[in-house]
């Protein structure tokens, strides 16, 4: 710009150096023939002041690119900063969305653990009055025995008194372990609460608000805590002989169906549902019908069983597990569609212990359901929080505990109940049902799943 400036002030000089030479020349006497062309000197005048341009125009030109360069340059690392800075506000929202449904979560768990600690407080009261009825009621005996051995001290002691106050020792010792174990869950429970309200307000320190009810993580799924199966619903029990499953209790001339408790080898008592309707005895692990019982569970509650003998339940893994090890068993599957299609197919079965997630090896031996089950492989058994090494989550997109290979989709008794104005195609996957290879899906309206002995004899 400068350079522009000197060259603008010459041009006028020059041209007015040229004027009055001209002039002069008029006004003399004998003027001479005008030149056509410039003097040398205001030519190398004005060749000096473009020169001078061209460089200053050169100088300016070099300025000018350096600071685009620059500009480039900032704009590059704009470009960088926005890039990382979107990269990091996307990791923020996932945590964000994590946190959310984490919060989810904690509601529901703490809902259910208020609700556990309600009914576990109740039935806390109710064994102390119990207890208190029954120890005055030992009292009464006991006092009444005294006199007894008193009047008579030569006398023995009746056979039946003697078993009468066995009897009530050994309920008054079942009730003292009952009520020890239900205070210890109710320890365990107190301190989950408090676990569970110190992880809330740790959340709600970070600042990010609770979810809505219509928002996705407030929808995400959820198990309930459902109670385990109850030993108080037995029927016909001996105190110290326990049958090993439903066919010794058949063998024992016991032909109705119903609640039995029995003892495998090397377990503990608990109660199983025996069915007799088609003339030989199955031990019912699992029963579907209306959907009334939430089979969503954890593994711990697959684990230990759920539900209700009277509605829907799940015998428990453990407890399958506990019987089949016994000898060789029989598996048994009834299934019922919405056209009132009753199907069934047996399988003779193996299964693993909770090391091996239950693993189930089964080999079709009758029946008319087609690849209910994938023969000779080993399934192992997962939930949406238990999910075996190497193995696809299928719980997590298909609903339920349930015994998957290596593929998703396959046949799922254990899904979500689903009724007939369920169409939709995810609802249909998560729910129960049969499909065959390469085959239509069938869904379920009803299940059975029941085991037998393979060496138990033919019932007439």
């Amino acid at each position: 710009m400068y350079t522009i400036k000197i060259f603008l002030f010459i041009v006028p000089l020059v041209i007015s150096s040229r004027i009055e030479p001209d002039n002069s020349s008029f006004d003399s006497v004998s003027p001479e023939p005008k030149s056509r062309f410039a003097m040398l000197d205001d030519v190398k005048i004005l060749a000096n002041g473009l020169l001078q341009l061209g460089h200053g125009l050169k100088d300016f030109v070099h300025k000018t690119k350096g600071q685009i360069n620059d500009i480039f340059q900032k704009l590059d690392i704009f470009d960088q900063s926005f890039y990382d800075l979107s990269i990091q506000t996307n990791k923020i929202k996932e945590e964000e969305k994590e946190l959310r449904r984490t919060t989810s979560k904690l509601r529901v768990r703490n809902e259910e653990v208020k609700n556990m600690s309600l009914q576990l407080n109740s039935k806390l009261d109710s064994l102390l009055e119990e207890k208190t009825a029954l120890q005055h009621k030992v009292s009464a005996l006991e006092e009444q025995l005294s006199n007894l051995i008193q009047s008579k001290p030569g006398a023995q002691e009746h056979p039946e008194v003697t078993s009468l106050k066995s009897f009530v020792e050994q309920q008054d010792n079942s009730i003292k372990d009952l009520l020890h174990t239900v205070e210890e869950q109710y320890k365990q429970l107190s301190q989950q609460h408090s676990q569970i309200k110190e992880i809330e307000s740790q959340l709600r320190k970070t600042g990010i608000q609770e979810p809505t009810e219509n928002s996705p993580s407030s929808k995400s799924r959820a198990p309930r805590t459902t109670p385990p199966l109850q030993l108080n619903e037995t029927k016909n029990i001996e105190q110290d002989d326990f049958p090993a499953d439903c066919s010794a209790i058949y063998n024992r001339g016991e032909h109705t169906s119903g609640v039995y408790a029995i003892r495998p080898s090397n377990s503990h008592v608990f109660n199983v549902y025996c069915d007799t309707q088609s003339g030989s005895p199955w031990t019912l692990i699992q029963h579907r019908k209306d959907g009334s019982q939430n089979f969503n569970e954890t593994w711990e509650n697959y684990k230990n069983g759920f539900g209700r003998f009277a509605g829907e339940f799940w015998l428990g893994l453990e407890k399958i597990y506990a019987i089949v090890k016994q000898s060789n068993y029989i598996l048994r599957l009834e299934l019922q569609d919405w056209k009132d299609s009753k199907l069934y197919v047996e399988y003779s079965l193996r299964l693993g212990n909770h090391e091996t997630n239950y693993t189930l090896h089964v080999a079709e031996t009758a029946g008319n359901v087609p690849e209910a089950l994938p023969e000779h492989r080993d399934l192992m058994f997962s939930t949406w929080d238990h999910r075996a090494k190497g193995q696809l989550y299928c719980p997590e997109s298909y609903s339920g505990g349930w015994w998957w290979h290596d593929v998703c989709g396959e046949n799922n008794l254990n899904g979500k109940y689903n009724k007939p104005r369920a169409k939709s195609k995810p609802d249909r996957r998560r729910g129960i049902y049969w499909r065959p290879q390469n085959g239509k899906l069938h869904s379920i309206k009803s299940s059975k799943m029941m085991i037998q002995p393979t060496n138990l004899k033919s019932f007439e």
